[in-house]
């Protein structure tokens, strides 16, 4: 056995750099409530406070804190709280839930944490806030409106209200609901940054409402608000596979909106939508979330949401039903215009079409602007691919599109100039997959690089992981994946930008670990939740694409897709330590369960869509489907015994043994090692998800390695081997192997799309397949995660969820000289960095304060790290 030298760096190097640099001090940072900073427009009557210590000291951690609440800032500063005071409570969490008296709609509170270090000091946070929102739809005063069209007008609809603010403002909120999607201006400046608000739910059963801060847009006097609605999901005019054209909430999009004002002297005043408001149609002539976006510049009217317009041409808004029961405060990160990405190259192809070239697959918008004569019709065409006439290819996304005519061209924006100096276009209800922009004009046109700038948008979660490595290839893979993850996450998780938009649950559950270890998205995971549950039949069966209008019922909805009801929440307790979720969701995990319950009564089950686009082998639905449903009953038994649901423990922990005994007695060959016909994806997910005997494990780890060498030392599975076959190999010893297998650049793996090119992942191992072949698509992405679970070894530990403390075992793979990662936890940030010197490996940890690690080392043995800087040698 190598012999092992470690050296704990509160010994060496740990105490060298604490006493070489001020130490940061045990201060409670990041103060967030609902996982948000300094949020408006909170609805949940209990929300969570989280935060940080900051303390860099060897072994630091919190031995008390304490809570202060109230709605004066200058009580907090003085360790007042009204609303809440919870005493010094000797306790290390860092996510408490609000238990203080009732918090008041439309309140503002001011908070602060004092936590006690390991020396058993005060140390006080920064004031933070949180302000409550409507928390009911009792407390609206506006009404629904919206104007005198149907389903079938393709022009959107504009409002428009003249108001007076006669007193000294303290500050101002907008509250609005939206059967659709809006865009809000004040006194002709748009308010906020936010895009495609607001996100995409269950139109009939929830809407969700969005709050903006127009403090410093309000002016003293007279004010004009203006509104412009898009169609979004809520009222699908393109005709597609999927059926949202027969969606039952469908309606021509309509609004709710309270502006609240609070005046310097305590007074209030709401400015409400009724039927004061006026109507009209304007540039916007067309807008589809699926297709694309048209604009004629000669329709806009210039100065229509600023005080003074003639309105006098315009129509009276007409009242509205309520589209759903429940509106409910949109609590998430926006969508954003990201990062603005310009064009590499532009190529004129004759003297009207010009070729943008923005060198990487995003998911977004471009903003063009041009000059011409009256009436020139431009047509800006978004693509992934280029033919080989050097023009844009739309064959490989367009497939499922079924237009009736061709007044609404597949992801083609369609813009008409006004003839009256530059006009500046931008989509603002729609978004879309591509690199490639090729814009034609009906007349010969100059246009250059500066014509035209790409917006790379998605949900804006915070980027809290990353990885770096000697191998380049792994970095751009890294790379490539959080672009996919990102171009596919726009309040929900999408199958792709392109071709369907959809929230497929399968790729939703494939993608959560890269998706944590790579960005703060619980805000859009708790909010997709909801949707589940709105989505899920009585009977505990839910569609594959969530949310939907009704299009995913069918016969495939099974397990390997939709186990997202249970794995997303387990997933979201393990890494943020927060019981919320699955106590959310748990009378729909337990629905569900028990449904498959009900059609398997042997414990096997068939339902489901199986191992999809596998390279060349299929393997068995029944095997594969049955493994997800035992994962799904042994997560909702350890969701039962965490909520003290003692009955339900015991039962689901008897089902769970019943589908694994029901498994191996069917499907596995104990002489042989093998599961069904021994397939890789067979073999992995078996081993991946605990179905194999424990005194089996590493025979059939030893099968599994050798198919994979039978198979030329390349992968042979779809999504869910591909979801499976790294960790099974890492975790069982081959590690080596599921290292030369994500690091390959040849056919099939992840490395040959990045060596052909792509800066997304594609939905096809075959660079040249002739069906499932978007360009961006995250089904794959697994191997995202992989990197900081094998590579650097960090893993959340479920006896001490949220990092509380951290499983460290870093796999020091040949042909890889070093890695490293930082990742920022719930408790502050982890780092670990290894390098290979030899015959010896020096590896670097940071652990943050008030946590902890188990590092296990490639021999087995075991070391508890404390708080602070570690460094091992091996």
């Amino acid at each position: 056995m190598r012999e092992i030298n470690t050296f704990i760096a509160l010994m060496l190097f740990g105490l060298l750099f604490s006493t070489a640099v001020l130490a940061k001090n045990g201060k409670p940072v990041q103060l967030k409530c609902e996982y948000l900073t300094d949020p408006i427009g909170i609805d949940i009557s209990n929300p969570r406070l989280t935060w940080k210590m900051e303390d860099s000291r060897q072994g630091a951690f919190q031995t008390a804190y304490q809570i202060i609440v109230d709605t004066d800032s200058m009580s907090v500063v003085h360790n007042l709280g009204t609303m809440w005071d919870t005493g010094k409570q000797a306790e290390s969490d860092i996510l408490v839930s609000y238990a203080g008296n009732r918090l008041q709609p439309f309140t503002r509170y001011f908070w602060k944490v004092i936590v006690w270090d390991r020396d058993g000091k005060a140390r006080p946070s920064e004031i933070a806030v949180f302000e409550m929102g409507m928390m009911g739809v009792a407390h609206w005063k506006g009404a629904w409106i919206s104007d005198h069209h149907d389903i079938h007008q393709r022009e959107a609809p504009y409002f428009r209200k003249e108001f007076m603010v006669k007193k000294n403002m303290k500050y101002a909120r907008i509250y609005i609901a939206t059967a659709g999607l809006h865009e809000i201006s004040l006194n002709g400046d748009r308010v906020g940054d936010h895009r495609l608000d607001p996100m995409y739910t269950r139109y009939d059963r929830r809407i969700l409402y969005v709050t903006y801060d127009i403090t410093k847009q309000l002016q003293s006097g007279a004010n004009a608000i203006g509104v412009v609605l898009g169609n979004g999901w809520y009222n699908h005019q393109a005709k597609a596979v999927w059926n949202f054209d027969q969606a039952p909430w469908r309606n021509r999009p309509a609004f709710c909106m309270d502006l609240h004002i609070t005046y310097d002297d305590g007074s209030t005043e709401v400015i409400a939508s009724e039927r004061d408001w006026k109507t009209s149609l304007g540039g916007i002539i067309s807008n589809n979330i699926y297709t694309a976006e048209h604009y004629d510049t000669r329709l806009a009217q210039a100065g229509w949401d600023v005080v003074g317009f003639d309105d006098s041409k315009w129509q009276q808004v007409m009242y509205r039903s309520a589209p759903a029961p429940l509106v409910t405060a949109q609590a998430l990160h926006p969508i954003r215009n990201v990062n603005a990405i310009s064009p590499q190259s532009v190529r004129k192809l004759n003297d009207s079409t010009y070729l943008y070239d923005l060198g990487r697959n995003i998911a977004g918008m471009t903003r063009f602007s041009a000059e011409g004569e009256a009436g020139t019709t431009l047509k800006l065409i978004h693509a992934e691919r280029l033919g080989e006439d050097g023009h844009v290819d739309l064959s490989n996304i367009d497939v499922y599109y079924r237009p009736t005519d061709d007044t609404d061209p597949f992801q083609t924006d369609i813009v008409i100039l006004s003839g009256k100096g530059v006009d500046i276009f931008m989509p603002k209800f729609n978004y879309k997959g591509f690199r490639y922009i090729e814009v034609v004009s009906s007349t010969p046109i100059e246009l250059t690089k500066d014509n035209l700038m790409g917006y790379f948008m998605h949900s804006d979660v915070p980027p809290i992981g990353n990885i770096k490595s000697s191998d380049s290839l792994i970095n751009r893979i890294a790379w490539a994946n959080n672009n996919s993850y990102l171009s596919n996450l726009f309040g929900y998780p999408t199958d792709c930008p392109q071709r369907e938009k959809n929230g497929w649950t399968g790729d939703g559950h494939f993608a959560i670990e890269t998706a944590l270890y790579n960005f703060d998205g619980i805000t859009v995971y708790e909010k997709w939740l909801a949707d589940h549950r709105d989505e899920q039949q009585p009977n505990g069966v839910l569609p594959d694409i969530i949310p939907t209008g009704g299009w995913g019922y069918g016969t495939a909805n099974g397990t390997d897709w939709t186990s997202t009801i249970a794995i997303i929440p387990w997933n979201l307790y393990l890494f943020y330590g927060d019981l919320r979720p699955l106590k959310d969701n748990y009378d729909a995990i337990k629905r569900y369960v028990d449904y498959v319950t009900r059609i398997s009564p042997d414990g096997l089950t068939s339902w489901g869509r199986g191992d999809w686009v596998p390279v060349k082998t299929t393997s068995s639905l029944e095997l594969t489907s049955s493994i997800y449903y035992y994962t799904d009953a042994v997560i909702l038994a350890k969701a039962a015994k965490l909520l003290t649901r003692d009955d339900d423990h015991l039962k689901y922990t008897a089902l769970a043994r019943k589908v694994r005994d029901a498994i191996n007695s069917k499907y596995f060959d104990e002489e042989r090692a093998l599961y069904a016909s021994g397939t890789q994806t067979e073999l992995s997910m078996a081993l991946m998800w605990g179905v194999v005997p424990d005194d089996k494990v590493k025979a059939v780890a030893k099968s599994l390695a050798e198919r994979v060498r039978a198979d030329g030392s390349q992968i042979d599975v779809g999504v869910l081997g591909a979801k499976a076959i790294l960790n099974a190999l890492s975790e069982n010893g081959y590690p080596d192997l599921a290292y030369q297998l994500a690091s390959r650049d040849t056919y099939p793996s992840w490395g040959a799309w990045i060596a052909a090119g792509a800066t997304t992942f594609l939905e096809n191992w075959d660079l040249h397949a002739t069906r499932d072949i978007s360009d961006n698509h995250m089904m794959f992405g697994e191997i995202g995660a992989w990197f900081f679970k094998a590579l650097g070894g960090i893993k959340p530990d479920e006896h001490a969820p949220g990092f509380k403390n951290i499983l460290l075992q870093p796999h020091f793979v040949k042909g890889l000289d070093t890695f490293s990662f930082r990742f920022d936890g719930p408790y502050g940030e982890i780092k670990s960095s290894w390098r290979r010197n030899g015959e010896k490996i020096y590896l670097d940890v940071v652990i943050p304060a008030n946590s902890g690690a188990t590092l296990i080392l490639p021999d087995g043995s075991k070391r508890n790290l404390q708080a602070g800087t570690h460094a091992i040698i091996w």
